[in-house]
C-alpha cells in the first residue's frame, strides 16, 4: 500500500551509489533529476553510506558526472565518526580500506581509545579482527560507519559488506556497537542540520529497503522512496518494516512522485 507524505516536502535525501550512479556510470535521468529537484527549489543532500571512498572522491566522482556537490551537501559515515572522536575525545583504532585512512588524518582526539571499523575489503584479515577484538575486551569504544548486509560490486553482482564482520566482533567481544552511518537516527537527522526542514519534512530515496528506507522512516523522516536500481532485488519492499512510502523505477520516478506529493 501507498501511503502519501504527511508534511510540506523541502528537503531530498539522496543515496548515492545504485540511486544516482552504478560505478563510474550515472543511471539514466539521475543527473538531469538532481537538477530538477535543485531547480524546484528542495534542498538536496547526499547520504552515502560508503567507506571505502574519502568526502573529496566522491565530490570528485560526482563532478565527473555533472553533479557539483558542496561540503555541506554530503554526509558520510567517516565524517560523522571524526565528529564524534573529536566529541568524545578519542583516539581512532581504524579497521577501514586503506583509501578511507586519510580521512582521519590532521585531527586532534583524546587520550581514550574507538576501534572504528568499516568495509576494510581485504584488510578484514584474521590478525586485524583480532587486533581489533582485542582493544574491544581492553575496554575501547566501538564505532561502526555502516552496519548493511551488502553492497553492489564492480562486477555487478552482490559482495558482502560491513555488517557480517561487525556483528563478528559484536558477538565476540560482548559489545554493542554505535553505528554511525545509515540507519542510524542521528545520521539522518546531522544530514539535514542546516536545512530549514524538520524530519518529517524530508524525503529518503535510496536502493537499500533496510538502511536507506526502514531506517529512514525510523528516524522519523517523512517519505522514503525505494528504487528498483543498484542493489534492489525483488521482493525488498516487504522485507523490513517499515515499509517504502513508494516503489519507484529509478531516480527520475522518485523526482515525479516528490514533485506530485510536494504539497
Amino acid at each position: 500500500m501507498v501511503r502519501h507524505a504527511r508534511a510540506m516536502i523541502r528537503a531530498v535525501l539522496l543515496d548515492l551509489s545504485g540511486v544516482v550512479y552504478d560505478g563510474d556510470t550515472p543511471i539514466p535521468g539521475a543527473v538531469e533529476a538532481v537538477e530538477r529537484l535543485r531547480s524546484q527549489g528542495l534542498a538536496v543532500r547526499f547520504v552515502s553510506n560508503t567507506t571505502r571512498s574519502p568526502h573529496r572522491a566522491i565530490v570528485a566522482q560526482l563532478a565527473g558526472l555533472g553533479v557539483t556537490v558542496g561540503r555541506d551537501e554530503l554526509f558520510t559515515p567517516a565524517r560523522a565518526a571524526a565528529d564524534w572522536l573529536t566529541r568524545e575525545g578519542c583516539v581512532p583504532d581504524l579497521l577501514v580500506h586503506p583509501d578511507l585512512v586519510p580521512e582521519f588524518a590532521g585531527n586532534k582526539f583524546g587520550a581514550r581509545r574507538a576501534v572504528v571499523v568499516g568495509d576494510a575489503a581485504d584488510a578484514f584479515t584474521y590478525a586485524a579482527m583480532n587486533a581489533a577484538f582485542r582493544q574491544l575486551i581492553d575496554g575501547a569504544a566501538f564505532l561502526a560507519l555502516a552496519v548493511n548486509r551488502t553492497f553492489k560490486d564492480a562486477d555487478g553482482g552482490l559482495s558482502l559488506d560491513a555488517g557480517a564482520f561487525v556483528a563478528a566482533l559484536e558477538f565476540a567481544a560482548g559489545k554493542q556497537a554505535t553505528v554511525l552511518g545509515k540507519p542510524s537516527r542521528d545520521f539522518f537527522h546531522a544530514a539535514l542540520s542546516g536545512v530549514d526542514c524538520a524530519p518529517g519534512q524530508a524525503v529518503m530515496v535510496g536502493d537499500d529497503a533496510e538502511s536507506d528506507v526502514a531506517g529512514a522512516l525510523r528516524a522519523g523522516i517523512g517519505s522514503a522512496l525505494l528504487v528498483r536500481t543498484g542493489k534492489y532485488r525483488a521482493g525488498d519492499e516487504s522485507r523490513f518494516a517499515p515499509h517504502p512510502t513508494a516503489i519507484v523505477n529509478d531516480l527520475a520516478a522518485a523526482v515525479d512522485w516528490i514533485l506530485d506529493h510536494r504539497g
